[in-house]
């Protein structure tokens, strides 16, 4: 597979369990060792100089990577001196990770007893405390309550905004590849499809309408896929063009409805045949 991420863009990296993401990871972070071709990052070739991308990366892995006796300072301490980051320098980076994310209350907690959101937080400090260029975020945000995963995407958000950030994703909400700048989707070690999202919307997902105080028997005039909601019917749409002909065409039936675009989800069940996050069906 071949692919380029774009400096300052959210690039979603998607693919179910097995299909290569977290290996293509660990090759790009210089954890594994490739059989072939090139990375290059910033520039530089990963065989040229490892150390030199190494610092340009910052990466929250899917499990916390914090030493679980060591306070939430203790560890961030420990991975700035890495980077050559102490003493004034330190302090400065350390109080200005503290503020984004969050830290303040959590700095002298061992980090075995933060709670999962707190550990998150704590995580991406980690990823964050040498300022790097390229943020890899491997599902970051699995099994955090809503408030926590909000607060994540808006450190991201502003990071992509202020310092030019470049974050490259894999996720299993759907939700979030959505706003991505591109996604491209692995199966079985190679690239299915790529794309913006709107692009693989329009290809792959249809569109829905939700049709409310209607009759079965209007509906079913429509001549197109439907089903029975609980106080709806939804009908499935190849494009908005075809709504906008059937609302023009049948007027007394849309009086009360909602066009729903295709969804990210519907675009990787039709390139893959499978649910992200789940088993082959």
């Amino acid at each position: 597979m071949s692919f380029c991420v774009k400096e300052g863009e959210l690039f979603a990296f998607l693919g179910v369990n097995g299909a290569g993401k977290s290996t293509s990871i660990n090759i790009i972070c210089g954890q594994l060792k490739k059989d072939g071709g090139s990375v290059r990052i910033c520039g530089t070739s990963i065989d040229e100089d490892a150390d030199f991308i190494k610092r340009k990366l910052g990466v929250v892995f899917q499990s916390s990577v914090l030493d679980k006796d060591l306070t939430v300072r203790e560890n961030l301490e420990n991975r700035a001196c890495l980077y050559g980051i102490i003493g004034e320098e330190f302090k400065s980076r350390l109080k200005e990770v503290s503020a984004l994310l969050e830290l303040d209350d959590i700095m002298k907690r061992p980090a075995g007893k933060l709670s999962g959101g707190q550990r998150r937080r704590a995580d991406i400090a980690r990823a964050l405390i040498h300022k790097p260029e390229i943020l890899i975020l491997d599902e970051p945000t699995t099994g955090l309550d809503p408030q926590t995963r909000r607060m994540l995407w808006n450190v991201v958000s502003g990071l992509r905004k202020n310092d030019g950030m470049t974050v490259f994703l894999t996720t299993h909400y759907m939700e979030e590849a959505a706003d991505a700048d591109y996604v491209l989707i692995l199966d079985h070690g190679k690239i299915a499809v790529e794309g913006t999202p709107l692009e693989l919307k329009n290809k792959y997902a249809d569109d829905y309408i939700n049709l409310y105080n209607v009759s079965e028997e209007k509906v079913k005039a429509l001549g197109v896929p439907y089903e029975r909601l609980h106080d709806a019917f939804r009908a499935r749409v190849k494009n908005t063009s075809v709504a906008t002909d059937l609302i023009l065409r049948y007027p007394e039936v849309f009086t009360d409805f909602e066009i729903i675009k295709g969804k990210m989800d519907d675009v990787f069940l039709a390139v893959t045949g499978k649910e992200l996050g789940g088993d082959n069906k």
